[in-house]
């Protein structure tokens, strides 16, 4: 189980690992710092907001929204469990927008879409190199 959490593809090319780095990193922080910080702690508003779109604990889910744009967000920005991360910040990504904003217009949904298929990415590949998943691959690999 620990080989999946850590696995990732391994890529040769130093500028490809740089650019995987600095897109992990950014789209972590941004999540992370721009979005879920202002859900933790949940206000009554967003579980209003989350009662509304149906799901069934409204307090629940989000608080697991909350925590996995600003949680998730920042082990993706690490590249620390980077594959569990991406999925739990997907499947959040996915809900915002074709639950929440299922109705509005492309331009609305826009933002969720980008993050969605940034993290679909990272679900995909791990970390990269330069990530705190490759150092424990290869630390595992030692002994």
């Amino acid at each position: 189980m620990l080989n999946f959490i850590i696995s990732g593809v391994e890529i040769k090319s130093f500028f490809v690992n740089i650019g995987l780095m600095l897109l992990r990193i950014f789209a972590g922080l941004s999540i992370s710092l721009a979005h879920g910080i202002n859900k933790i702690p949940v206000s009554d508003g967003f579980i209003g907001a989350t009662r509304e779109l149906g799901f069934p604990f409204p307090a629940g889910f989000a608080w697991a929204a909350g925590i996995s744009e600003f949680g998730c967000g920042l082990l993706l920005a690490a590249g620390l469990v980077t594959r569990p991360s991406a999925f739990f910040l997907s499947a959040t990504m996915f809900v915002a927008a074709f639950v929440r904003h299922a109705d509005d217009p492309f331009g609305t949904k826009e933002k969720a879409l980008l993050y969605l298929s940034i993290f679909v990415f990272f679900l995909l590949s791990g970390s990269g190199k330069f990530g705190t998943d490759h150092l424990l691959r290869n630390k595992k690999r030692l002994h």
